[in-house]
């Protein structure tokens, strides 16, 4: 009997080239020192053992039997793992250089291009590592005046969270958008209203994606982007939520640009835009529309999710551990008191 069904047809196909690729494909030699870890399928290599759900379980359970640095390989990926807090501390403080560069991970390719900060590698990542970390002190980041600007957003939180009267509450869009607040005003050069329906719909976005980046799906693409990236599922939500997410940042520095004074320089995408007016002419031409999209969408990001994460985690364990959050009161009293949280300026020998 023939197979006349063209989707049995079309997996016959896919699964004639991959056994294909695997049985006469040149094995290429491992590192001699390449760690230890558990053996491989064909095609699939170690997928087979991940807890897709929970795959941070996985990875510990490995770790107790292979040690805390292992080998692993997702597909055709081959990955070494870091578990444990010493281990991880170790790569990313003793050895900065040699883990200061990205992966090549196809969802992450096909969302950024190596553009902007967080996922570009090379010369790219240098000038927009540069010209941030500048620029972001220049704009009072770690000064006096991104000080005052979170004593003000903690004000403006407070009386939100007043409001609900001890009441239950939803707090993930309230804390994101107070933390966002933050960074938007360095970025944008003002703040958003938590009810402000442009804000919310930029976080929904934001955690959206940060919930669909760590799902079965976008593991899948990643171990096989040629075939996965027709297959329905999540993972095609992400490119449609990052274009929406461009689009505003794209509307927001071409109003900046028709604006724009070099003599008054509001906020990041003045200096950005500034300094785009600067840049000589050369085959590498760092400061571009591309590069500024990207570099503000990922500021943005991981400006606020981070950070609003780490707070709600804090709440969640106070209210978990009320003789934790009593010890923690003590403390705040014992050693500032009664007034607000302020940082010490130091210059010289003065205190301000």
């Amino acid at each position: 009997m023939y197979v006349t069904d063209p989707v049995s047809i079309v997996l016959s196909v896919v699964t004639c080239v991959f056994l294909a690729i695997f049985v006469f494909g040149e094995k290429k030699k491992k590192h001699p020192n390449y760690p230890p870890g558990p053996p491989c399928l064909p095609i699939i290599g170690n997928m087979h053992l991940i807890n897709l759900s929970k795959p941070y379980v996985t990875f510990h359970q490995l770790a107790e039997e292979y040690g805390s640095v292992y080998s692993l390989q997702l597909g055709p990926q081959k990955l070494v793992v870091l578990c444990g807090y010493e281990r991880v501390k170790d790569a990313l403080v003793n050895h900065a250089e040699e883990f200061s560069g990205r992966p090549h991970v196809p969802v992450f390719i096909d969302i950024a291009k190596e553009h902007g900060l967080i996922f570009s590698n090379g010369n790219n990542w240098k000038a927009m590592r540069r010209f941030t970390l500048s620029t972001l002190r220049d704009l009072g980041m770690g000064k006096r005046t991104i000080e005052d600007k979170i004593t003000e957003e903690c004000h403006n939180l407070t009386k939100v969270l007043k409001a609900y009267k001890g009441k239950p509450f939803e707090n993930t869009m309230i804390m994101n958008a107070a933390v966002s607040n933050i960074i938007v005003s360095i970025l944008l050069g003002h703040r958003f209203d938590y009810d402000d329906p442009k804000l919310r719909r930029l976080l929904t976005i934001i955690n959206d994606n940060a919930r669909i980046a760590g799902s079965p799906m976008v593991l899948l693409y990643n171990a096989f982007p040629s075939l996965v990236r027709w297959l329905p599922g999540n993972h095609r939500e992400l490119i449609p939520n990052v274009e929406e997410f461009h689009d505003f940042i794209r509307e927001t520095f071409t109003k900046q640009r028709n604006q724009l004074d070099v003599n008054d320089q509001r906020n990041f995408i003045d200096v950005f835009l500034v300094k785009q007016k600067e840049e000589k002419p050369s085959p590498e031409l760092y400061f571009n529309d591309i590069n500024l999209t990207v570099l503000v969408t990922d500021l943005f990001a991981a400006g606020m999710e981070t950070t609003s994460t780490t707070l709600r985690w804090g709440l969640l364990l106070m209210m978990k551990y009320p003789e934790i959050q009593k010890n923690v009161q003590k403390e705040i009293e014992k050693v500032i008191g009664s007034g607000e949280p302020r940082q010490i300026h130091r210059k010289e020998n003065a205190i301000y």
